[in-house]
């Protein structure tokens, strides 16, 4: 039976799909092909014209044989025909956007997402003949709103980095296909533990490796994963052509990493619960958003389309935001105070709203009030790790005090 059989379990294909133990030593693990070439024979192309599905390795920025395990387990366990894997998220994002979009095309873009793509969308894409709407994506009429004659992708993020806003994908997709414009969904923060955009109607899945699929916070990159034939020109266009390959020493980690994922999404999602609920119950904390909590605007949504709640969270205090993100620096312990998530150590970090409307996104009122009613003046974004739930909660409690 294949490893790649989607009758398998998740468990069992994040495991064992894309690898097979090596034919000449046997060994059970995957190796780490660190070689930057391979010899051909004298037939063998070197033009991106000719690259194709059974084209032989040939140079690691075609392809490496570790970077095409990662690939294969990736497809697996978000149910694509497809995958491929970039240097990090953004250059994964980045291959996507300039592949899929040129000069005269719209793009509609969540007002809510991480902020290299934000930036990217404000500073690059609108300054090269892209035009751009940004549309809070918690109500699928705002997306149907902003679609143009030219849209040719629309792009959400869900939850949404960093106040924790859903998308209802299976809305969403069928928007953007009536239009003739393709979905892409950011689903970093859900995994696909939790929510396949794919078998939801998406087009296109991206995912930051750096994140949960790496699960450690030793190793960056990124992946987007679709049809055969739109991650073939994918491949053929932005992955050599640009040079965002991923090591293949990273890819090796992250192989690794993912083997763990479903049970530390359900470690994770425990914890979470927990930390939420401490949280909520705090009398310096204004307000949790958790797609676990009864209390998340969209909770409904959230037990639709996501079977693991993940370990972000967010939330507002009472008074001085930024007095308490330094009470937190100096006083967290078990909790580090640094950016990033996903990783198996807790991480918490302070984005203050003014600074976010400044220099990431670019807002009309309403979408600034929209923001405004799930961030406050500032929000900590809070990446629950996999400690012991009560050291987290002990950690913050001190913190507060």
């Amino acid at each position: 039976m294949s490893l790649l059989n989607d009758k398998l379990g998740f468990a069992t294909r994040a495991i064992h799909a894309g690898e097979a133990p090596d034919p000449t030593t046997g060994a059970s693990a995957p190796n780490i092909v660190m070689s930057t070439t391979f010899v051909t024979e004298a037939d063998a192309s070197f033009s991106a014209e000719d690259f194709g599905e059974n084209t032989p390795f040939i140079y690691t920025r075609w392809g490496n044989p570790t970077i095409a395990q990662l690939e294969r387990k990736l497809a697996s366990l978000e149910g694509a025909e497809a995958a491929i894997a970039f240097a990090s998220g953004m250059a994964a994002v980045n291959a996507l956007l300039l592949q899929s979009l040129k000069p005269g095309d719209h793009l509609v873009l969540s007002d809510v997402s991480y902020a290299g793509v934000a930036e990217l969308a404000k500073d690059y894409l609108a300054t090269h003949g892209v035009e751009v709407t940004r549309a809070d994506f918690s109500d699928p009429r705002n997306v149907e709103a902003a679609i143009r004659p030219n849209t040719r992708l629309v792009y959400a993020e869900t939850p949404s980095n960093p106040i924790i806003r859903l998308t209802d994908i299976a809305a969403v997709a069928a928007i953007a296909h009536k239009a003739g414009a393709k979905l892409a969904v950011d689903s970093t923060f859900a995994t696909p533990v939790a929510t396949r955009p794919l078998e939801l109607g998406a087009d296109f899945v991206v995912q930051s490796l750096t994140k949960y699929l790496g699960g450690h916070g030793d190793a960056i990159g990124g992946a987007v994963l679709g049809t055969a034939s739109d991650l073939a020109e994918l491949r053929k266009g932005a992955l050599i052509h640009f040079g965002g390959i991923i090591s293949p020493f990273n890819a090796w980690l992250i192989i690794r990493g993912i083997a763990t994922l479903p049970i530390r999404m359900r470690a994770h999602q425990e914890g979470a619960i927990a930390v939420a609920h401490f949280l909520e119950g705090h009398p310096k904390v204004e307000r949790v958003i958790y797609p676990g909590l009864l209390s998340h605007p969209q909770a409904e949504l959230a037990r639709r389309q996501m079977k693991n709640f993940s370990g972000m969270l967010s939330f507002q205090v009472k008074g001085d935001g930024a007095k308490v993100a330094r009470d937190f620096s100096e006083r967290l312990e078990v909790v580090h105070y640094a950016v990033s998530l996903g990783h198996h150590r807790s991480l918490i970090f302070y984005l203050a709203t003014d600074d976010m409307l400044r220099t990431s996104f670019s807002m009309t009122p309403a979408q600034e009030a929209s923001y405004r009613a799930f961030a406050g003046d500032g929000i900590f974004r809070f990446s629950v790790g996999l400690e012991d739930p009560e050291d987290i909660i002990a950690d913050l409690d001190r913190a507060l005090k």
